[in-house]
């Protein structure tokens, strides 16, 4: 193991939480130091259903097959999305092909594959609820039972880990809330994902994401405010923007945000995924987030310095997005500049792509994106 052994060290690395953060964090550790002891700790046994958009961009099959993992098998069984469409709060749309193809992949199959991928890679997965973390030199003791040089907090929106290392929870205006269900996909076109933005109660939007299998998943999300909207108002708002949409079952889930400048590292704890606050402000995208920071986590994770270098890889590759993405979270708070970016992307196949990618890859704003935004408002004073 790179960096030496420790005595009272069962595992060079525990991973507490499977999804698609932590079994891509012990797939990383075990490809960076194939000897390395890695465990996986959680609460459900796989296959289990997790509350989730499972919109899964390319970028996050690239980071998955870099690490030897086989993506076609992933997506099996669904149906690859080839087309956008978006609809602003002010009624601007654009429709438009995505420049490679997305996947709709049901958590309940995405992260048992991904579990399986890991256990193949020699990972360990035990069921464990974990209730407590205590940081010692050199060890940290997981529910006094279980020792590990490095702990890699992967648990979730919810997470235990963040918040036994100290880590202090959202920011405000960072926390968003949305309810999601799968019904038939039959009103909507089988290749195309829409986005369908509220003018009232924004920042918030609907959206349909066919999985290809005859289902869509279809959902509603909104930033929480000062007072937390209840099920009966949220379910009320999706069927206002999705008036045709067939009857379903609905379940909540809430997601941390990404502040722009996410705390990752906690002493001998390192964060990855919705556990960090790594959630695109822009989109609630968070599967990308979650595998990438997962494979930085653990390709750190039996580095001498793990925290450390974990902050630098994860500064070096998502560090200027963030930023951005904190800084866009705020303009966007305005519904016009929605309107604006949705009439550029209309306009120009360039803006649109700019923008896919900073909504769901690490895009940042380049000149020609604000060019073409400063034009759309030269051109409109006000849009439809």
């Amino acid at each position: 193991m790179r960096g030496g052994s420790r005595r009272g060290v069962d595992w060079d690395v525990v991973v507490v939480g499977a999804g698609p953060a932590g079994s891509t964090a012990a797939i990383a550790a075990l490809r960076a130091d194939p000897s390395a002891r890695v465990l996986m700790l959680d609460s459900a046994d796989f296959p289990r259903d997790k509350v989730c958009g499972d919109g899964v961009a390319p970028h996050a099959m690239d980071v998955l097959a870099g690490l030897g993992v086989a993506v076609a098998e992933l997506s099996v069984g669904t149906t690859p999305v080839t087309t956008l469409r978006l609809v602003s709060p002010g009624g601007t749309q654009v429709r438009r092909s995505f420049a490679r193809p997305a996947f709709v992949i049901p958590r309940v199959l995405l992260d048992a594959r991904l579990v399986h991928a890991a256990l193949d890679a020699g990972a360990v997965l035990e069921r464990r609820r974990v209730r407590t973390l205590v940081q010692q030199e050199g060890t940290v003791v997981i529910d006094g039972a279980v020792h590990a040089r490095t702990v890699i907090g992967a648990d979730g929106a919810e997470s235990v880990v963040r918040r036994q290392c100290g880590a202090g929870g959202a920011r405000a205006g960072t926390l968003a809330i949305a309810l999601r269900g799968y019904t038939s996909a039959d009103p909507w076109p089988v290749s195309e994902q829409r986005l369908i933005m509220a003018a009232a109660h924004w920042p918030a939007y609907a959206w349909v994401f066919p999985v290809g299998d005859g289902t869509a998943n279809v959902g509603y999300g909104e930033l929480v405010r000062t007072t937390t909207s209840t099920r009966a108002e949220l379910t009320a708002r999706l069927h206002e923007l999705l008036p045709d949409m067939p009857p379903l079952r609905l379940r909540g889930h809430r997601l941390p945000l990404s502040p722009g400048r996410p705390g990752v590292t906690h002493g001998q704890v390192l964060l990855a995924g919705d556990a960090a606050s790594l959630i695109n402000p822009l989109t609630g995208e968070g599967i990308y987030y979650a595998v990438l920071s997962g494979a930085l986590a653990g390709a750190a994770a039996t580095s001498p310095d793990p925290a450390r270098s974990y902050r630098r890889s994860l500064h070096h590759t998502l560090g200027r997005h963030l930023r951005h993405t904190d800084v866009l979270a705020r303009l966007t708070r305005l519904p016009p500049f929605v309107d604006i970016a949705t009439a550029a992307a209309h306009q120009d196949r360039r803006a649109f792509d700019r923008l896919v990618e900073i909504g769901l890859g690490a895009g940042t704003l380049d000149v020609p994106l604000i060019k073409r935004m400063i034009a759309v408002m030269a051109r409109h004073q006000h849009l439809p």
